[in-house]
């Protein structure tokens, strides 16, 4: 049974970053810069066999980070048998409508990913309903942020999970993932998938932070919304293996105490979710 990835990058480092961005990285571990270049065969062993991976890049210009949209699909094209690229938008920048036009009609990206908090724009606001518009009429899904960051202009109100229940309500065939289980913020993130049928969430770049990620899920689980939370990884930042490695061993940490377990055939199943019929794609 294939695995599906619905959160991997793509970009080249530096050139995609600028220096203030490069700087700010180095708190995300531990003041350390890190080359997070993507290539196909490192992303390829640190896998397991049969995955499908969602691929985007990222546009965010207050953060300092641009990846245009023919790179990714270059990247995709050249790994079309594994590889489903999506197309990143930047609202705030003056020609996001025809990037929008572009990277779905001309590149033939199938989804697209924002950097609401990264880019310093609320999802909410009445100014985007095209953007939206645009992506229930055309059926692409649409992946965004949600949590923390380590860059400091970036603010954090754009990136709570709350603000996606009224675009949710509004584009009710809209297909959202919420990227991270919004972390810090989950709590809000489960209940915001659990009321709108077609919302999910990601848990990419989580399995690092094991006892958080066991209360994460714990909370999955108590509001009964397993269906609702797809695999992913956050590549380069972590990997599949080490991504189902962290999923799996997450009830052995709790030995010998009473803390109550995970569902351990819901953790499998979530591995092994075939998320892309869920997303439309």
């Amino acid at each position: 049974m294939p695995i599906i990835d619905v959160h991997s990058h793509f970009w080249q480092y530096p050139d995609h970053f600028n220096d203030d961005f490069r700087k700010q990285g180095r708190r995300a571990k531990a003041g350390v810069e890190l080359d997070l270049t993507v290539r196909f065969e490192d992303y390829q062993r640190t896998s397991v066999p049969d995955v499908r991976t969602i691929v985007f890049g990222g546009k965010a210009r207050l953060s300092g980070l641009w990846v245009d949209d023919r790179a990714v699909r270059d990247y995709v094209d050249a790994h079309s048998d594994q590889l489903i690229g999506f197309l990143s938008l930047d609202p705030t920048q003056v020609g996001w409508e025809s990037e929008l036009r572009s990277g779905h009609l001309e590149l033939g990206l199938r989804g697209i990913k924002l950097m609401p908090m990264y880019a310093g724009f609320r999802p909410d606001e009445e100014w985007l309903a095209p953007l939206w518009e645009y992506a229930q009429q055309h059926q692409l899904p649409v992946l965004l942020h949600t949590g923390t960051t380590f860059i400091s202009q970036a603010p954090l109100d754009c990136t709570l999970p709350r603000h996606l229940d009224p675009v949710a309500a509004r584009y009710p065939e809209l297909r959202l993932i919420l990227a991270h289980l919004g972390h810090p913020y989950e709590g809000e993130c489960v209940a915001v998938i659990r009321k709108h049928p077609h919302v999910y969430a990601d848990l990419s770049a989580l399995h690092y932070r094991p006892f958080q990620l066991y209360h994460s899920l714990m909370l999955v689980q108590e509001y009964g919304v397993w269906d609702k939370v797809l695999f992913g990884t956050d590549y380069p930042f972590t990997t599949v293996q080490a991504s189902i490695d962290g999923l799996r061993g997450l009830n052995s940490m709790l030995e010998g105490t009473s803390l109550p377990r995970l569902d351990p055939a819901a953790i499998e199943n979530l591995i092994f979710r075939d998320s892309l019929p869920l997303l439309g794609l």
